[in-house]
């Protein structure tokens, strides 16, 4: 087979210099009550404003995470496990109020009305009920575990409706000010998939791209989704969504485990990554009596293959980009720039950390809690510089890449290394996750800034905006605050990238200090105002900003 190698120009990282990047920390302070359960507050709470929060921001910040972790005397194991309590940061004016309420899920209901798990989680096998007999008991470990419908990852939009989402195929349709659940939505109702990620990407038109998987009797495929952006009427909500383009796994018994993946202008990009799905093992979970999470695995001794889609035609590129066994959660931006794929993302070079966010692991104190971080890989953002441009003609074991400023090829394969996109210092917090830029400007085309959280911490502990053309970076940071994904929002008649400012729920396990909604200016990254929220929250994954204005 012929081999391209396809390499960076400036800054390049070659496999054989690649090394993991492991941190040595001690003394990090205990964040069990930022795993903890909480009550819900259904009616709006005004909240202490301190500073200024710009009178221009009209709306709310919706976000989704865990908010209790155990009923009656049965607790969950893993921190994706927790059932979904929304939140909404209604902002107007320069004031701020402040309401939370649990997701209305089937889960939700039957764990609450039996006061025990009823509903299996990633990380939770439920027991059987106690309530049948021997025989009954003994017959249900042989039925499949049932998909959740505790949604509790994202909100996203499809059609001008929010939905909280997870990554099986249910979603539930919500009432963005209210937050009650409306609707509960099954993807597999409109398209033969089996779940989707609850991270899609969409074009200026709002048409929105998701991924999702199908098993069949021929295995597993990835499988990518089309939803159009307009609504037939007022009961529509996922009319009209295909399957653009479908994807054999490398081993179709085990796929890769994805979270998100990446969108350029003309191609989706799918990172199908070393996090494998052991089928076998998922499906006969429950006779041996195993959670989901035990048939995910890492294995290192696989590479990274990036797939390219045609979002016009349907049909996948021939050429596979190939990198060295890598994870990733989340993508920063995809653009096409002279004949290359841009794809920025946070990577680690371990993937075992999906297995690690136990909750047990997460309440630990004192040197445990030093040992489970610093055996844990940091992510760090990367980018990667795919040629689209490859023929018969193209030169063997040369450097393709014309870029003076960037990342790396048989005619049917491209070996990829990649540019960091940060310098040294970056690891001073921890590396990066949850990155976040100006998306209705700047996604899938050229940019200067990123922003995210540096993970210091289990969870993120600081924020940092970096600069592509410098990669110098700016912090916010305070001891015993802990951050959430940073949310970009826009001022209004923004010239520059980073006009505009950035929300983050801040919150604390210290009990004299308070939670907080602080907004800085993203320019700067000063603190413009903080919302102080008289109520305790927990830490959460992600959410959006709803618009009024």
């Amino acid at each position: 087979m012929l081999k391209i190698t396809y390499t960076c120009c400036r800054n390049l990282v070659h496999p054989a210099a690649q090394k993991t990047y492991f941190t040595k920390v001690h003394g990090l302070p205990n964040i069990s009550p930022l795993v903890s359960s909480v009550e819900e507050t259904p009616e709006p709470i005004p909240t202490t404003v301190k500073g200024t929060i710009p009178t221009w921001i009209h709306g709310s910040l919706l976000r989704n995470g865990p908010g209790k972790f155990e009923f009656g005397n049965q607790h969950y194991n893993h921190w994706f496990d927790g059932m979904a309590l929304m939140h909404r940061f209604q902002i107007e004016d320069g004031q701020v109020t402040y309401r939370s309420r649990f997701l209305h899920s089937d889960s939700y209901k039957q764990n609450s009305e039996r006061n025990r798990i009823i509903v299996s989680e990633f990380g939770t096998l439920a027991l059987p009920d106690p309530c049948k007999n021997f025989f009954q008991r003994f017959l249900s470990r042989f039925e499949m575990i049932k998909p959740t419908d505790n949604a509790s990852v994202n909100f996203v939009k499809y059609k001008g409706d929010y939905y909280a989402s997870t990554e099986t195929n249910y979603m539930h349709r919500v009432d963005p000010d209210t937050l009650e659940s409306k609707q509960k939505v099954d993807w597999s109702k409109f398209i033969a998939v089996n779940g989707a990620t609850a991270h899609p990407h969409f074009d200026p038109d709002g048409t929105a791209y998701n991924m999702g998987n199908s098993y069949r009797n021929k295995g597993a495929f990835y499988n990518i989704i089309r939803v159009p952006p307009e609504r037939d009427g007022p009961e529509d909500n996922l009319e009209g969504a295909k399957i653009l383009c479908s994807i054999a796994p490398r081993d179709k018994s085990k796929p890769s485990y994805y979270h998100s993946f990446g969108m350029s202008k003309n191609y989706v990009v799918f990172i199908e990554q070393p996090i494998k799905m052991d089928l076998f093992k998922i499906v006969t979970g429950r006779l041996r009596g195993k959670s989901l999470n035990e048939g995910v695995y890492w294995d290192p001794n696989q590479e990274t293959t990036f797939h390219l889609i045609d979002k016009q035609t349907g049909k996948e590129m021939p050429v596979k980009y190939h990198a060295k066994a890598l994870s990733t959660f989340h993508q920063i931006n995809a653009f096409e720039q002279d004949g290359f794929l841009m794809l920025d993302m946070c990577c680690s070079d371990d993937g075992q950390a999906i297995n690690n966010f136990l909750v047990q692991n997460l309440r630990q104190s004192g040197e445990a809690l030093d040992e489970m971080y610093n055996t844990m890989s940091r992510p760090l953002p990367r980018r990667f510089v795919l040629p689209l441009n490859i023929s018969s003609e193209t030169p063997l074991e040369q450097n393709l890449n014309t870029r003076p400023d960037s990342t790396n090829m048989s005619l049917s394969q491209v070996f990829c290394t990649f540019e960091d996109l940060h310098g040294e210092d970056l690891k001073d917090y921890g590396g990066l996750e949850f990155p976040h830029i100006n998306y209705a400007r700047y996604n899938t085309k050229p940019y200067r800034y990123y922003y995210g959280c540096g993970f210091r911490h289990l969870v993120g502990d600081s924020l940092i905006k970096m600069d592509l053309e410098s990669k110098k970076f700016k912090v916010w940071r305070q001891p015993d605050l802990y951050p959430s994904e940073p949310v970009f929002i826009p001022s209004p008649n923004a010239e520059k990238e980073d006009d505009g400012v950035i929300l983050s729920v801040i919150i604390t396990p210290v009990k004299d200090k308070s939670t907080f909604l602080l907004v800085l200016d993203a320019k700067t990254f000063e603190e413009l105002g903080r919302a102080e929220v008289p109520v305790n929250i927990p830490y959460g994954f992600h959410g959006v900003f709803n618009s009024s204005a």
